[in-house]
């Protein structure tokens, strides 16, 4: 099943569910969020949930993105309460992308082949037990999360705005402090890979960006493999496409041993904070040689998550000396 949601006239989301091709509202006024929240409390599922509620009107979720109606499947009440994280190095052929842009003059091998090669032996641990942690980085809480079909606006200061084909994970925190996953749906991780480039050390900064979320989520298991695309498009044309994989049997880490590795934190186990965590990839127009402009569209899509995700980049070009901010003393 896919859920998605779309802003009413009042400003309200309104769920909408479909199992093919057709998609309805789902007879409720809760959003995605309180609907989950209900379903903790009461010990049942989401789609046993929506099930129960019925369905109503078909919608047109094709002109409803169009006109920008379209939200995050699931977003919080308090943006603040929404935590934007995630893995990298965490598929196979990943490591080759990420050691060309730290490659050192030594010949010697770069940390980032070292920590993808720490994933291949001891990211798939057996019998239940804890594996060797991932890289892990921060991107922001609800103020920076993209909406379908959006601008993704890539700061002043920015060196570069470059998409990120990703499949993100998104849980909530039960009131006794249990992360609960509501789902999977695409993400475009944006990052800046000149900055990136520039220093490894510079990574925590160059992921202080943006993200976009997928229009619509997929509850339930996930595919081990999947296949999908990624685009660059420039005037109208297509400036880059290729084809990424995802899915476990694609990956160096198991989704436990990501999951378990965020959540060991007490820090992300706080009662009815959302987080959306995406899990790395192995494909990048930067990879490539594309350098990105303002006004490209990114299009990422898999056949399991329904429609694609879009976003017109939105930049500032080069040059712009960076503003110093100012301290205000109390």
């Amino acid at each position: 099943m896919l859920l998605s949601q779309f802003s009413r006239v009042d400003g309200t989301p309104q769920i909408v569910a479909r199992d093919g091709p057709e998609a309805y509202e789902v007879k409720t006024d809760l959003s995605l969020y309180a609907l989950a929240m209900e379903c903790i409390e009461m010990g049942q599922g989401l789609r046993d949930r929506i099930a129960s509620l019925g369905m109503g009107v078909a919608v047109d979720l094709d002109a409803l993105y169009a006109k920008r109606r379209l939200l995050p499947p699931v977003t919080h009440p308090d943006p603040a309460h929404l935590h934007l994280t995630g893995t990298g190095l965490t598929h196979l052929g990943s490591a080759s992308t990420r050691a060309d842009m730290h490659k050192k003059t030594t010949g010697d091998e770069t940390d980032s082949m070292k920590m993808f090669r720490m994933g291949v032996e001891g990211g798939k641990p057996a019998n239940g037990t804890a594996g060797v942690q991932p890289e892990w980085f921060y991107k922001g809480n609800g103020t920076v999360l993209t909406f379908p079909g959006a601008p993704l606006v890539s700061p002043d200061f920015a060196e570069d705005g470059g998409e990120e084909p990703e499949i993100a994970g998104i849980y909530l925190i039960a009131p006794d402090g249990t992360p609960v996953r509501l789902g999977w749906a695409l993400a475009n991780e944006f990052s800046d890979h000149v900055m990136e480039r520039r220093n490894y050390l510079y990574l925590a900064h160059s992921k202080l960006r943006p993200a976009a979320l997928g229009p619509e989520l997929l509850i339930g298991d996930l595919p081990d493999h999947i296949e999908g695309t990624s685009r660059v498009y420039r005037d109208g044309t297509v400036l880059f496409e290729k084809p990424f994989l995802s899915g476990e049997a694609n990956m160096s880490h198991s989704f436990a041993n990501l999951e378990h590795h965020h959540f060991k934190y007490p820090l992300f186990r706080q009662p009815g904070d959302l987080h959306i965590h995406m899990f790395g990839t192995a494909t990048l127009s930067f990879a490539d040689g594309v350098q990105t402009r303002d006004g490209d569209i990114f299009e990422i899509e898999a056949t399991p998550f329904g429609l694609p995700l879009r976003n017109q980049l939105a930049f500032t070009p080069l040059g712009k000396p960076e503003p110093c901010t100012e301290i205000r003393s109390l």
